[in-house]
C-alpha cells in the first residue's frame, strides 16, 4: 500500500482520537500506581475484624451495601453502594474520603467512562489499535536524531507492551467476567458473615475487597504483591483462576506489571504528543515554504533591458 496513504490515515486517525486518547492514557498513567498504592498500604494485625464486623451492622443494618473495601494505611472502611460510605475505623465516624483514593476512583471512572458517552472508550481503543496497525503496515522506520525519529524509533521498541494495553482493554467488556465462576453456592451470605469468613483464613489488612459480584459473595486478596480473586461461602473460601486479560492489564499480578503499565503509558503519552507536535511543525512550515516557492522565480528571473 502507498506510504504516503498510509502516513495521512496514520496521522489524521491520531488527531481525530486525540483528545479522547489523552484522557484515557492520562488517567490510565494515574491508575499504573494504584497496585503500588495497594500493596504498599499493607500494615499486618492493623485491622480488627470484630471491629469492621460491628461497623457494618451499625452503618448498614438493611444489607444494603454491595460490599466493602479496606485501607489499612488510614485506618478507613468504604461501604460501597450508592452512596458510599466512607467511615474511619478508629473512631467508628464518618469521615472523609482520602485524596489518593478519591484521585484513583476519578480516574477509573474517567478512564472507564470518560465524558459519559455512550461506547467512547471502546471506541477510542479500537482507534489506537488501527493507529498502531497502520504505524507497522508503514515498515521499518530509519532511525534519526529528529522528532519524528524519536517518536517512531520509541513507537517500534516499545510496540509489543503498548499494543498489549488497548488490546487487554477491549476485552474488559461486560460479557467479559472480571472473575472466572465460582463453585455453586448452595447458601446465601450477609456481608459480616463474609467478613467473619475471610477473617478466619486471611489477616484483614491484606483485603482490597469482600462483596458481591453477579450475585456471588467475592474477595479480593493482596497475596505478596498479586491480587488474587477468590468465592466466599459458608464452607470457606476458594481460590478462582486467574483472569490473566484483567490482571495483565490493570498491571495486578506483580509489582513489575505496575511499573510496566507506568512505562507503557509514559511511552503512549509520549507517542501522543510528539505526533501532534510533528503535525503542528509541518503546518507552521507550509507558509513558509509557500512563500519560498513565490520568491524563488522571481530571484532567477533576468533583469529587465
Amino acid at each position: 500500500m502507498n506510504k504516503q496513504l498510509l502516513l495521512k490515515l496514520h496521522r489524521w486517525t491520531s488527531l481525530t482520537f486525540a483528545l479522547p486518547l489523552l484522557v484515557i492514557i492520562v488517567t490510565g498513567l494515574i491508575l499504573s500506581f494504584e497496585p503500588i498504592a495497594q500493596v504498599s498500604a499493607v500494615q499486618p494485625g492493623s485491622v480488627d475484624a470484630a471491629r469492621v464486623v460491628a461497623l457494618i451492622k451499625q452503618y448498614d443494618p438493611d444489607g444494603k451495601a454491595r460490599g466493602i473495601s479496606i485501607n489499612p494505611t488510614t485506618q478507613h472502611l468504604t461501604l460501597q453502594g450508592r452512596p458510599g460510605t466512607e467511615l474511619d475505623m478508629s473512631s467508628g465516624a464518618i469521615a472523609d474520603k482520602p485524596a489518593t483514593s478519591s484521585l484513583f476512583q476519578w480516574a477509573r471512572m474517567t478512564h472507564e467512562h470518560l465524558i459519559g458517552i455512550e461506547g467512547l472508550t471502546t471506541i477510542s481503543t479500537i482507534g489506537m489499535i488501527v493507529i498502531m496497525i497502520i504505524g507497522i503496515l508503514m515498515g521499518l522506520p530509519k532511525l534519526r536524531n529528529t522528532l519524528s525519529g524519536w517518536h517512531k524509533g520509541a513507537a517500534w521498541f516499545t510496540l509489543p507492551l503498548i499494543l498489549l494495553s488497548p488490546l487487554t482493554g477491549l476485552l474488559l467488556d461486560p460479557s467479559n467476567s472480571f472473575f472466572a465462576a465460582p463453585p455453586a453456592v448452595t447458601k446465601r451470605i450477609s456481608l459480616p458473615e463474609a467478613v467473619s469468613i475471610v477473617a478466619k483464613d486471611h489477616d484483614l489488612a491484606t483485603v482490597n475487597m469482600i462483596g458481591s459480584r453477579g450475585g456471588r459473595m467475592m474477595a479480593r486478596i493482596i497475596e505478596g504483591d498479586e491480587l488474587r480473586a477468590y468465592a466466599v461461602t459458608a464452607d470457606g473460601l476458594s481460590a478462582l483462576p486467574r483472569n490473566w486479560v484483567r490482571l495483565l492489564h490493570e498491571g495486578n499480578w506483580s509489582l513489575i506489571g505496575s511499573a510496566a503499565n507506568v512505562l507503557i503509558s509514559v511511552v503512549l503519552l509520549t507517542l501522543l504528543v510528539t505526533g501532534v507536535l510533528i503535525w503542528t511543525q509541518r503546518r507552521l512550515r507550509r507558509p513558509d515554504r509557500a512563500r519560498q516557492l513565490q520568491a524563488k522565480p522571481a530571484a532567477v528571473s533576468p533583469a529587465a533591458p
